[in-house]
């Protein structure tokens, strides 16, 4: 890269914004490059509770505009990424000392009805059987609603932007900071650092982007050297992880005393995935972590209303996100606004402009990054229009057939395929599973082994086409593998990934 290199608009950060935001304007015909400064998805997109979902809860603090947006986007996300986003049904125990049964079911209704559902099953109220083996809850519920909403592979779905975006025109540049913005001759100049060499670049662009996430405001503050519009608060959410619960594929709700709640959700399988909390953050959010009163305090409010305790011991992944929400003054974490704010600025002349992007959601991130270029257009009059509600993302054009009836058909084509690990990579790349294994027609063709069903072919095409430049960008992101390789296993893979990368 020179310092000659020109695109219209430059975003800094590899998160859901970012690359929602470069699959939009690469879109329009625009010419977008991106920089993340580690891998994509390595912060907040890929610490999520792994939903695309409305938001039940936020129809207690009034948030309909958000939920009804989220819940339209839900059934939209449905059709465009169908290998990365499933339908799931949720139970939410019936717990009256802390809400009356009539308020859970008017806002099951409002969430039926607050946007079309072509997909989706609406709720209902389940008398339950204490003495059903089946049944999982605390023998004191006796009854539970049932409302639907999806399970997502957040990590991936960034992933599948950012190569929608690429396919599109856009430079996505992981491994790359932007350390330092400036206005000059009606352009952005900007100065990129590799991370891992250290080396500088330059780099002009007309607008530039602000989505770094719990950074926003530090952004601002050290590359461009002004004050943010906007003064955020972080707010950390943590998860666990533990060996599955309980048989069946449905997720639980839990509400609490202190009127949050805690989701409950089957994850890759064999596992049970627990979150998350609200609690105030400060410092660098890379080095987020659960404490141990979120561990606690996550524990009781599941042992509260399952048969089967859960334990400390029993923990086997924690993970912490930090998400920036504006700060509204609110009295609790819980009770500030999920909703995303943009901020446009620009110098003396009505040119170079800046937008910001403080908070959002996985779930309406499409909104978002359509939302972003709503304010950016006008700098850009030749630019198209947006066709992210209509186009499926890499991997989700399945033919015409639904995503059961296509993996049966795959299923059917790689026979030679053990069954899970076949059933993984349908879930994980779609139909680019098909580019995935091309050459390949029998295990020995798929290289080395390195545990967990991972093998040569898949390490390399993620080092190859999605960027992955580590064992972690590949364990926790790429492949959600991490939970099955042992730490030897792991050292074989990065001395693997370093040789073939060096």
């Amino acid at each position: 890269m020179t310092n000659e290199q020109y695109v219209d608009i430059f975003i800094v950060g590899g998160g859901i914004n970012g690359v929602g935001i470069a699959t939009d304007a690469a879109g329009r015909g625009l010419n977008v490059a991106l920089c993340e400064r580690n891998d994509l998805a390595s912060a907040t997109s890929s610490a999520s509770s792994k939903l695309i979902h409305g938001g039940l809860r936020y129809l207690e603090h009034r948030e309909f505009r958000m939920v009804r947006e989220a819940l339209a986007e839900r059934e939209l996300l449905l059709n465009k990424a169908p290998h990365l986003i499933k339908p799931l049904r949720f139970m939410l125990p019936h717990r009256p000392h802390l809400r009356p049964a009539w308020i859970i079911r008017t806002g099951l209704f409002l969430y039926d009805h607050l946007s079309r559902r072509n997909e989706l099953p609406g709720s209902k109220l389940l008398r339950l059987d204490p003495e059903d083996a089946n049944n999982p809850l605390a023998n004191s519920i006796s009854k539970a609603f049932t409302y639907s909403d999806c399970q997502a592979d957040d990590s991936r779905l960034v992933v599948a932007n950012a190569l929608q975006a690429e396919a599109k025109g856009a430079q996505i540049l992981v491994q790359t900071e932007c350390i330092q913005a400036e206005r000059k001759d009606g352009m952005w100049q900007l100065t990129l650092k590799n991370t891992v060499t250290g080396a500088t670049s330059g780099i002009q662009a007309k607008a530039l982007v602000n989505a770094t996430g719990p950074w926003a405001q530090t952004f601002i503050e050290t590359a461009l050297h002004t004050d943010s519009p906007r003064k955020l608060k972080l707010v950390k959410g943590s998860h666990f992880v533990v060996p599955s619960m309980y048989a069946g594929d449905q997720a639980y709700i839990l509400q609490n005393s202190d009127q949050r709640i805690v989701f409950v959700i089957p994850y890759d399988k064999d596992f049970t995935l627990i979150g998350t909390t609200d609690q105030l953050f400060v410092g660098d959010p890379r080095e987020a972590n659960m404490d141990e009163a979120e561990e606690r305090y996550l524990l009781d409010v599941v042992n509260e209303h399952f048969k089967k305790t859960t334990q400390s011991e029993d923990i086997l992944w924690r993970y912490s996100g930090v998400r920036a929400l504006c700060d509204d003054e609110s009295e609790s974490p819980a009770a500030m606004t999920r909703d995303y704010t943009l901020e446009l600025e620009t110098d003396a002349e009505q040119q170079t402009p800046l937008l910001s992007v403080f908070g959002g959601k996985l779930t309406t991130y499409r909104k978002l990054a359509a939302a972003a270029m709503a304010q950016l257009e006008s700098f850009f009059p030749d630019c198209g229009s947006s066709d992210t509600a209509s186009s499926t993302l890499p991997g989700g054009d399945l033919g015409g057939r639904n995503y059961e009836q296509w993996q049966r058909e795959m299923a059917t084509q790689y026979s030679w395929l053990p069954e899970n690990l076949m059933e993984r990579l349908c879930l994980a790349y779609g139909s680019r599973v098909e580019q995935l294994l091309a050459g390949c027609g029998a295990v020995e063709d798929l290289g080395q082994h390195f545990g967990g069903g991972l093998y040569q072919q898949e390490v390399a095409f993620l080092l190859d086409t999605e960027w992955a430049r580590s064992a972690d960008d590949i364990l926790w992101r790429r492949s959600k593998l991490g939970l099955r390789l042992k730490p030897e296993e792991v050292e074989t893979l990065s001395a693997f990934i370093a040789a073939r990368l060096d």
